[in-house]
């Protein structure tokens, strides 16, 4: 029976609370006020792990889709790996790798015209990378043939150069096999531009072209027993540190394993960074709000001091307010918990699928904030809210559990 009393209290004094005097209806607007605080601030929270997780996944995307898991290369400067067949071989072959790629990577001068011409990384694969594939906006990744090479190029260096699909470029290579520039006879080959894509990464959008593996071992003048790398997928990407020292201490000396995380160290490090402040900053307004509540059922308090003693005097004892107003705090967290959470999930889908916040892509590497949402998040955001407007209940609790009733009715 107590514990029914307390809850119909609470809810009376959530849903309806006027004051004595003057401006009655204001007591009721410091209650949604307190609630609207902590809405405000677990929708605020909710949205900020959204986002920060959503940009740590898409450049992590990014650079796998555009490097690998791990990359396999020489520790000599600018030199390529020796025996490739035997070597690709005994890649594929260790447990976790799941695909092995040759590539050869050189700089070549890129020119569309007298005008238009730029120097750029040429690399040359067998197979695009899948990420690289699913960012075509112009044309397709169709790298061609020895006989009829294709290139496929960044949106930005598109624009720079004037290139358009089905577009004829030549590249002029001058770099022989990574021992000195030969600048009296530069390799040629004409290229068909036969797709452009865009990866918001401005560095490899303007600098990375891709063609056919044949294609650009001619330019290097690279034999069939060289390649410049190996990128390798592997079934699990949090493998990668123990399959890079196996690969080093398997094949030793000059083979460098890297992994993604390794090459773009700086990067990481400030994806990093922002999970690490972004949440904690934000989540000042979610504590600020919780202790809202103190000053809200304090407020509540001191309007119904005198129903306080009429409710003590009719046999409510000290325990049973406490209770009360700890029960009032938890609802008024409970609500704003439910409609910050809603309106959190309303805004997340709604930039998912509208893009409704854009972003320079040369500072965040993409045009508009990327969305991902875990459930463990709406759990975890909506259990300490609770805990903190619960604590926060606990001091206006104990101050009502203490009014004494002969003042407290006499109280004007």
């Amino acid at each position: 029976m107590s514990s029914r009393f307390e809850t119909l209290m609470a809810l009376r004094y959530l849903k309806g609370a006027q004051g004595r005097a003057e401006g009655r209806s204001f007591l009721r607007f410091i209650t949604y006020v307190a609630i609207g605080g902590v809405a405000i601030g677990v929708a605020a929270l909710l949205l900020s792990f959204a986002i920060v997780r959503g940009f740590s996944q898409e450049i992590e995307n990014k650079l796998i889709g555009f490097g690998s898991h791990l990359q396999v290369s020489s520790h000599l400067p600018d030199a390529p790996l020796e025996n490739a067949v035997a070597l690709e071989e005994g890649i594929a072959a260790m447990d976790s790798v799941t695909h092995v790629s040759p590539v050869v990577q050189t700089f070549v001068l890129l020119r569309e015209s007298q005008q238009s011409i730029d120097g750029v990384a040429l690399v040359g694969t067998r197979t695009p990378p899948s990420y690289m594939a699913g960012r075509i906006t112009t044309g397709t990744f169709d790298l061609g043939s020895g006989a009829q090479p294709g290139v496929v190029v960044g949106q930005l260096l598109a624009d720079r150069l004037g290139l358009s699909v089905g577009q004829k470029v030549a590249a002029f290579a001058m770099q022989q096999g990574g021992e000195g520039l030969q600048v009296e006879r530069p390799r040629v080959k004409s290229l068909t531009v036969r797709g452009i894509y865009e990866t918001s990464l401005l560095d490899v959008d303007d600098t990375y072209v891709f063609t056919n593996l044949a294609t650009a071992r001619d330019l290097a003048e690279y034999p069939e027993t060289q390649v410049s790398r190996f990128d390798i997928t592997l079934t699990d990407v949090a493998h990668a540190d123990s399959v890079a020292q196996r690969l080093e201490d398997r094949f030793g000396w000059p083979v460098r394993a890297q992994t993604i995380k390794q090459q773009f160290a700086g990067l990481f490090a400030w994806v990093n960074l922002q999970e690490g402040i972004i949440p904690l900053v934000i989540g000042v307004i979610v504590l600020v709000s919780a202790f809202n509540i103190i000053g809200a059922l304090l407020m509540l308090i001191l309007e119904k001091t005198r129903e306080i003693g009429v409710l003590q005097s009719l046999g409510a004892s000290g325990t049973t307010l406490k209770r009360l107003f700890l029960l009032l705090g938890l609802l008024i967290g409970t609500t704003g918990t439910i409609i910050g959470e809603g309106l959190a999930l309303g805004l997340a889908l709604l930039q998912k699928r509208y893009d409704l916040i854009p972003l320079p892509a040369e500072a965040y590497y993409m045009t508009s904030a990327p969305i991902e949402l875990n459930p463990l998040d709406f759990l975890i955001v909506a259990g300490v809210t609770l805990t903190l407007c619960g604590l926060a209940a606990y001091v206006p609790a104990r101050v009502a559990a203490r009014i004494e009733p002969v003042r407290a009715i006499r109280f004007q």
